[in-house]
């Protein structure tokens, strides 16, 4: 089955429990990480994100542009299956390969090679593919020696370095991105680029958040403009030519 984001009215809330104590300057800076506040059956809720519809399909490069807190994460978190919508119809289909956050799963007391191993098993990997990717990753991370030491004896560089290389390993029909990642040192991280550029072009679907303009207009043709969770503008776009 081709590659498919569909949203219809979706909404996400998060209840606040015990949301009586909490003074009214702290119920107003609530408001604005990521939503609006309001009540539902009696408990506080943040409605991070609310009334949300699009939907994408192989070839669409999506981008969400908004202010901190707008729903972008959000967004992406749904899309990726860690949140659940509250209401409205959320269907997807492909395989997905998330970099919202690369770094998330990685055990700072195993081995790197521990956690090449540990992270392709969160992905979905048999250990039979992790084992057949394994040599690449660790060509492409450059850390060499220090993959036989504890992750939290790395640097936040190197940790980053290894997260990356194991998170765009792996080919997948949907693509998700929090900005556009540059990790490490000056070779390493044109290296990343290049990867990313790759693993761009090999993915049916990008949804890709960020505050960069210029990138935006260079990676996508649909963007979306989020205000406290809402949907305030949508349209297509002529994608920059790079050569």
């Amino acid at each position: 089955m081709a590659p498919s984001i569909s949203l219809k009215n979706v909404s996400v809330h998060f209840p606040i429990y015990g949301a009586g104590a909490i003074s009214l300057k702290k119920t107003l800076a609530a408001s604005v990480t990521g939503g609006r506040v309001g009540k539902e059956t009696g408990i506080r809720v943040v409605q991070a994100l609310h009334g949300i519809s699009f939907e994408l399909k192989g070839g669409d490069k999506l981008g969400l542009v908004g202010h901190n807190g707008a729903g972008k994460t959000t967004l992406l978190r749904l899309l990726a299956g860690v949140y659940e919508p509250s209401a409205g119809q959320f269907e997807r289909h492909g395989t997905i390969a998330s970099l919202i956050d690369p770094s998330l799963g990685i055990e700072p007391d195993a081995t790197g090679l521990e956690n090449i191993m540990l992270r392709g098993l969160v992905m979905g990997l048999s250990k039979k593919e992790i084992e057949r990717l394994a040599p690449g990753i660790c060509e492409f991370s450059g850390l060499g020696e220090y993959l036989d030491m504890p992750v939290r004896t790395y640097s936040t560089g190197m940790m980053m370095r290894l997260a990356f290389s194991i998170s765009t390993s792996v080919q997948a029909d949907i693509l998700l991105m929090d900005e556009w990642l540059s990790v490490g040192d000056a070779a390493f991280t044109a290296r990343a680029e290049q990867r990313m550029r790759e693993v761009v072009s090999r993915s049916g679907i990008l949804v890709l958040a960020s505050h960069q303009p210029a990138l935006i207009a260079a990676e996508c043709n649909r963007v979306i403009n989020l205000e406290h969770g809402r949907i305030v503008a949508q349209e297509t776009v002529q994608v920059i030519d790079k050569q």
